[in-house]
């Protein structure tokens, strides 16, 4: 599955098949076990339940997601992301973002606690604020050779540029995101 909601929807589903028990119902186990913290939940759910760690581990996120102690919602993270210093690269994020669901209706923004993930079939680029000063685009550009403003990478992308300004998502960015893109499809 290349949605990451639709394969977190159905490994949900499993669980509740495999276990006879519906998240509430596993809410309610680990409420009367008097557990509120992440971590305490998986290890109970592993201990005591046989539960695997990813399940437990998804369950445990569930399970504060229902009581309202969940993890933050994107517009949170990205509060988060771009706060005090870092507001001004803000505009400079929203229009990448802009430009990047432009290429298609298949694209996903998948926001993270330190970075955005733009994905299709999988990751065609990050947007990552790593200083006040500026916002790393991040690219998968397989092939393609190191310019003066693209600089080959290693890890999750193979190339990355510096943006300072919202005037630096110009056509160059934009057809890099394009070709990031295509090759992601």
């Amino acid at each position: 599955m290349s949605d990451p909601a639709a394969a977190l929807a159905s490994q949900v589903r499993t669980i509740e098949r495999s276990t006879g028990r519906t998240v509430g119902q596993w809410a309610e186990v680990v409420a009367a076990a008097g557990l509120e913290k992440h971590g305490q939940i998986v290890s109970f759910l592993k201990t005591e339940h046989g539960l695997t760690h990813g399940n437990a581990n998804t369950l445990a996120h569930r399970i504060r997601e229902s009581s309202g102690d969940g993890p933050p919602s994107d517009a949170e993270l990205l509060d988060a992301q771009y706060r005090g210093a870092k507001a001004a690269l803000r505009p400079i994020y929203d229009e990448v973002v802009l430009v990047a669901t432009g290429l298609g209706d298949d694209v996903t923004v998948a926001v993270k606690k330190t970075g955005v993930s733009l994905r299709r079939k999988k990751q065609f680029a990050l947007v990552e604020a790593p200083s006040a000063k500026r916002l790393q685009l991040g690219f998968n550009l397989r092939g393609v050779a190191p310019t003066d403003r693209l600089r080959a990478m290693t890890g999750m992308c193979t190339h990355a540029t510096d943006l300072t300004d919202v005037g630096d998502v110009d056509d160059l960015v934009a057809g890099w995101l394009r070709a990031a893109y295509d090759g992601a499809g």
